[in-house]
């Protein structure tokens, strides 16, 4: 048990030894400005001048004035100003913000036109700069992890002002192949942090790195200033868990919705193969009604003609009725007359009585009892 005390005390001794704090921490990285050398070193790459050209920096109070109470407040990270009279307000923001494009341009307009006093003339304005450096990924799109924003003319392309600039720096973006000491990536890149002896390999060979890393190293061992950058750090890892909390129920919510939404569609989709298959229906009952209509016609004339019909069987049956009457008494008539005949021949003498009862179909006794 003693042995294992030891190895503890050991590995918390060697971990203390390796502790450093993370510049993209917001509090580590207002401390690391507060180097006038630092400072003068990473805004020199900002602006692309030597460290010479830069001159003197001043800090400056980090609260824009107001107009009026209704205004909104202005805050700054690091708000420098430059001998030649450029402001810069430099921002470190380590948990993703919504419209941060809006609020740093807000920001931007509010250092800008907080310059002049009532009366002063605008020939006193000085170019003002923002720079936000982002330890997360805001423009999804790309891979820039280093861009400038000025105000430009659309029509030609000619630069409008260049008192107005924004610069964002995607510590998450930086590429793994840049090893230079010098240049704005190789700020990015100690800014993002690391273990104790990369961030010492990365400020090799550039002087205000260096000193950087030294104020690095002095305040990790000040446990006055180590304190309130762990309560700093538990702060926002503690509004990052809220933030992912966040980000996660809205999720949920996105994917409920985006479920109800394909629901939605499939009842929509459905319900047009419905309509459609009415559609069909309503058609296919159209042309039924139309074709019942055209058979109760066809049945009408069929009625008709059945009538039509009936009524000529009436009349060919009366008229057959008439024609077997008229035959019959035509026949009727010829045999009487064939039967006159006969009697006629045998008054004449020329058919003897025998003769006479056998051409008139009856016996000689009913010829006779004919003649009386």
């Amino acid at each position: 048990m003693e042995r294992n005390k030891m190895e503890n005390r050991t590995t918390a001794a060697i971990s203390e030894e390796e502790f450093i704090m993370k510049p993209y921490i917001d509090w580590c990285f207002k401390e690391l400005m507060r180097n006038p050398n630092t400072r003068r070193g990473f805004i020199a790459e900002l602006l692309e001048f030597s460290p010479e050209q830069i001159g003197n920096t001043i800090i400056l109070e980090n609260e824009l004035p107001k107009r009026s109470e209704e205004e909104k407040k202005g805050v700054l990270d690091v708000h420098v100003l430059l001998e030649n009279g450029t402001q810069l307000d430099i921002e470190m923001q380590v948990v993703y913000m919504e419209y941060w494009d809006d609020r740093s341009l807000f920001y931007l307009c509010k250092m800008f036109s907080s310059q002049l006093c009532k009366g002063e003339e605008y020939d006193r304005l000085q170019k003002c700069v923002h720079v936000s450096v982002l330890n997360f990924t805001y423009y999804k799109k790309d891979d820039i992890c280093y861009r400038k924003a000025q105000v430009y003319d659309k029509a030609t392309g000619e630069l409008y002002s260049d008192k107005l600039e924004l610069q964002i720096l995607e510590l998450s973006k930086i590429p793994e192949e840049y090893h230079h000491p010098d240049g704005i990536i190789a700020w990015m890149k100690f800014f993002r942090g690391g273990k104790k002896e990369d961030l010492k390999e990365m400020a090799k060979g550039n002087t205000y790195l260096e000193e950087a890393y030294e104020d690095l190293m002095e305040m990790s061992q000040d446990e006055e200033k180590r304190r309130a950058y762990e309560a700093r750090e538990r702060a926002l890892r503690d509004q990052l868990s809220l933030q992912r909390q966040a980000e996660r129920a809205f999720q949920r919510m996105t994917n409920a919705q985006e479920k109800l939404e394909e629901i939605q569609g499939k009842l929509d989709e459905t319900q047009g193969k419905l309509d459609e298959t009415q559609g069909k229906l309503d058609e296919t009952q159209g042309k039924l009604d139309e074709t019942q209509g055209k058979l109760d016609e066809t049945q009408g004339k069929l009625d008709v003609a059945q009538d039509n019909l009936t009524d000529m069987q009436e009349r060919f049956s009366e008229s057959q009725k008439q024609l077997e009457k008229a035959r019959a008494e035509k026949d009727a008539a010829h045999d009487q007359g064939r039967k006159d005949a006969v009697i006629e021949l045998y008054q004449k003498g020329f058919l003897n009585l025998e003769q006479a009862a056998s051409e008139y179909g009856i016996s000689i006794e009913d010829f006779r009892k004919l003649l009386v």
